[in-house]
């Protein structure tokens, strides 16, 4: 956890909560769902910002980590519970803010942001995650791997380092 610490804060998060699911055996469901629509009526978010639930990362590309697929979806599914007070009534009052959720790393991207002048913060996050990129068991490079990715993504910007993001409207 304090990695994950370190790593917000170099980018200037300040407040990190962690829902205390097991790294490597996060599983889509209703408990999930809940826990994280539980966060957005506390937190009354207007935009939700969440991660590729595609099995793969491209159409020929790796397969998508199993935890990124499973809380990708259940985030989506958790801004609309959120907002319904028929599901999990006892999370608290509903999300009514939530506008819209973007999801990065997804195919068909809908919205572009240039990251080109934050792009080193960044890398200084990801460096960050010590134990998991340690954990790869090959060598990694945080600066090659976004930098690469962010710069192919930028290519279809038209900037030098960009996300793509797909929106979701919610509401």
């Amino acid at each position: 956890m304090e990695e994950e610490q370190r790593s917000a804060a170099v980018v200037g998060v300040t407040g990190v909560e962690f829902l205390d699911y097991q790294d490597g055996l996060v599983e889509y469901g209703v408990a999930l769902r809940r826990d994280l629509a539980v966060a957005f009526r506390r937190l009354q978010p207007q935009v939700v910002i969440g991660m590729s639930f595609d099995l793969t990362w491209g159409e020929e590309g790796p397969v998508n980590h199993a935890d990124h697929r499973a809380v990708g979806l259940a985030t989506l599914d958790a801004c609309r519970d959120a907002a319904n007070e028929w599901v999990f009534p006892e999370a608290g009052p509903r999300a009514t803010d939530i506008r819209d959720a973007y999801v990065a790393g997804i195919g068909a991207p809908t919205h572009f942001v240039d990251v080109t002048d934050t792009i080193e913060a960044g890398v200084a996050s990801l460096r960050e995650h010590r134990a998991y990129i340690e954990g790869l068991g090959r060598e990694f490079d945080p600066d090659e791997f976004l930098k690469n990715m962010a710069g192919y993504v930028g290519l279809g910007a038209g900037c030098e380092y960009a996300v793509a993001f797909h929106r979701y409207p919610m509401g």
